[in-house]
Formats: C-alpha cells, sequence, structure tokens
C-alpha cells in the first residue's frame, strides 16, 4: 500500500507538471496570437492606406492625361495659327512688293511728266521770249525784281553763303549759326539768296555763259569741276547742278569780299555782268585776322575798301542784291556806291521774294 501510494504521488505530481507546463504554453500562444493579430490590422491599415493612395494616383494621371491631351490640342491650334500667320506675313510681303514697285513706275511716270512739262515749257518760252532758258513761275501779285540787268555774253553769279546769311538779327544768327546743317539750310533767309540765284538763272540770255560762285572767307564753283571757265546758259544741267549743290550748301564762317572780287582774274575771259547777292559789308580781308574779335563798323568799312580796290582797272557792271541785314547802316551806302561805279544796279528785295 505504501508503494502504490508513492507511485500514485509521482504521478501526481508528473501530471501536475505536464499541467503547469501546457497552461504557460497556452498563454504564450495566446500573447503571440494578440500579437500576430495586431500586426495583421496595420497590415490591413497600410493596405487600405495604399489603395486610397493609389486612387489619388489614378486620379492625377487620368488629370495629367487630359491636360495633355488639351496641351496637344492647344499645340495643333497654336502651330496652325503659326502657320496662317506665316501665310498672311508672306502675302503682306509680296502686296508690300508690288506696292513699291508701283509706287517706282508711278514715280518714274511723274517724273517723265515733268520732264515733258519742263520740255513743253521751255518750247514755249523760246517761243514767247526768245531769250530766256528758264522760267520761274509765281503768283498773281508776285513782286519781281525790276531793274537788273541780267544782260552780256559771260554773266558771273556770286552768293554770299556766310553765317549772317541765317538770319536778319544778330541775336538769331548767333543762335542759328550753332544748330544742325539741315536746320541752316531751311532757314528763311537762305532760302530767299537761292530763290534769288533761281531766279537770275531764268534770265539769262539763252545765246550767254555764265557761272555761279559762292564765298564767305574763300569762293569756290558750285559746279564741280568748272572752276576757272564758263558754262554755256542752254545747258540746263549744269545750272541744276549748280541750284542742288547752293540747296546742299550750309551758311557758315565769316564774309570775304576780296575772295569774291578774286573770281573776276580767275575767269577767262573776264565777265562782263556781275550779279552780287549779299547781305552786309565784309567780316574779313584777304587772309583772317591775327586774333579772333567780332568785326566792328570800322572793321567791315576797311574790308570793303580794300575789296573794292583789289577790282580790275575797268571791272564790269557789278549788280548787287542786298538782303536785310541788323547793325549794319553803311552796308545799303557801300554798295550803291560799288553798283553806282561800274554801271550796275542796286536792289533790296522784299522779304516776300521771290
Amino acid at each position: 500500500m505504501s508503494f502504490l501510494d508513492v507511485i500514485s504521488c509521482g504521478f501526481g505530481a508528473v501530471v501536475l507538471f505536464y499541467t503547469i507546463i501546457s497552461a504557460q504554453s497556452g498563454l504564450e500562444r495566446i500573447k503571440e496570437s494578440a500579437d500576430l493579430a495586431a500586426e495583421a490590422r496595420r497590415l490591413e491599415e497600410r493596405v487600405l492606406d495604399g489603395y486610397k493612395y493609389l486612387a489619388e494616383l489614378r486620379n492625377a494621371l487620368t488629370t495629367t492625361d487630359e491636360d495633355k491631351v488639351r496641351a496637344a490640342g492647344l499645340a495643333s491650334r497654336v502651330i496652325e495659327k503659326i502657320a496662317a500667320t506665316r501665310v498672311e506675313l508672306a502675302r503682306n510681303e509680296f502686296d508690300t512688293l508690288a506696292r513699291r514697285e508701283s509706287l517706282e513706275r508711278l514715280k518714274a511716270d511723274l517724273k517723265s511728266l515733268e520732264e515733258d512739262t519742263r520740255r513743253l515749257k521751255a518750247q514755249a518760252e523760246n517761243t514767247n521770249t526768245g531769250t530766256q532758258v528758264r522760267s520761274v513761275a509765281g503768283d498773281g501779285d508776285r513782286q519781281y525784281l525790276t531793274g537788273l540787268k541780267v544782260g552780256g555774253k559771260r554773266i558771273l553769279v556770286l552768293v554770299d553763303a556766310s553765317a549772317s546769311m541765317l538770319d536778319e538779327t544778330l541775336v538769331n544768327i548767333i543762335r542759328m549759326r550753332n544748330m544742325s546743317p539741315d536746320r541752316k539750310m531751311r532757314s528763311e533767309k537762305w532760302q530767299q539768296a537761292i530763290g534769288t540765284v533761281d531766279w537770275v538763272s531764268a534770265q539769262l540770255p539763252a545765246d550767254s555763259q555764265y557761272q555761279v560762285y559762292a564765298f564767305n572767307t574763300r569762293a569756290w564753283s558750285l559746279v564741280e569741276g568748272s572752276d576757272g571757265r564758263w558754262l554755256p546758259a542752254r545747258d540746263s544741267k549744269s545750272m541744276g547742278q549748280a541750284l542742288q549743290a547752293l540747296r546742299r550748301t550750309a551758311p557758315a564762317d565769316g564774309t570775304s569780299l576780296f575772295h569774291a572780287f578774286a573770281v573776276l582774274q580767275r575767269l577767262s575771259p573776264a565777265p562782263d555782268n556781275v550779279i552780287l547777292i549779299t547781305d552786309g559789308l565784309p567780316t574779313q580781308g584777304e587772309r583772317p585776322p591775327a586774333f579772333k574779335k567780332l568785326a566792328d563798323s570800322g572793321d567791315r568799312e576797311d574790308n570793303m575798301e580794300k575789296a573794292v580796290r583789289s577790282l580790275p582797272k575797268q571791272p564790269p557792271p557789278i549788280n548787287v542784291v542786298l538782303l536785310p541785314m541788323e547793325g549794319d547802316p553803311a552796308a545799303p551806302t557801300y554798295f550803291w556806291r560799288l553798283a553806282r561805279a561800274t554801271g550796275g544796279a542796286f536792289l533790296s528785295p522784299p522779304r516776300d521774294w521771290p
């Protein structure tokens, strides 16, 4: 009996031991199951988040595809518009070129008509007047120069191109002297001087010869390459060159009548009629002054007397066309004496002439 009790107690101890061990193992499995369930839930949440992000990405991709389609459509329209613009530009360039060609043709036709008109006018003048090679048209109430005899076989025209020809007043002369050459050439007084030369050129006898010189501190022929020789009055081309050169001349520097009168010695044979277009007594003599200073009335009168003494012993008639000039009251007297002594005429035209 005692042995059985011992065996039973040992068996019970073994069963109890296994029971305890089994219970611990169950607890551990329960714990592991709970951890796995929690991990599964986390994974499920991540999967759900992934599905959500995937849906957003699909939506963004759909929007991007739509934008791409719209951009492609817009690019096609832009390309079409560029092509249409190029076609329109080419058409406009063609039209512009055609218009230019048409304009050039019209200009050529107009030039031809003008030449025909001038030729017809010249024929009419030769028929009616017989002595004038050019004409100057004017208004009905226009006052022409009278008393000026544009006659002779060799006619010399001397036109003053000094700075004083820019205006009538000293203040405006000083102001305009610093302006651009284009503005100087458009001054009212200079345009009147050019108009006077134009008028004189229209009165030249058809069988005469002429020469046109401009002068300031020097003298030069307005027809290039003709210095020292006479030009036929019938040569309208050379007269046109002279007038064109005068229109391109900007008045500048001082005035030296000594160099202007020296032209009479350079021409051979000598002129038999001189037309002097100026506005006052000279500010310089044969050489410029050693010291720059404003020439006063005494200096100007002295320069005038020296220039007159430089004339030939038997000078041709000198006809003076005196334009207005402020601050030079002795000029009319001196130039009237010069014209009177040589058998010429002295004239002072109105401001609206020619």
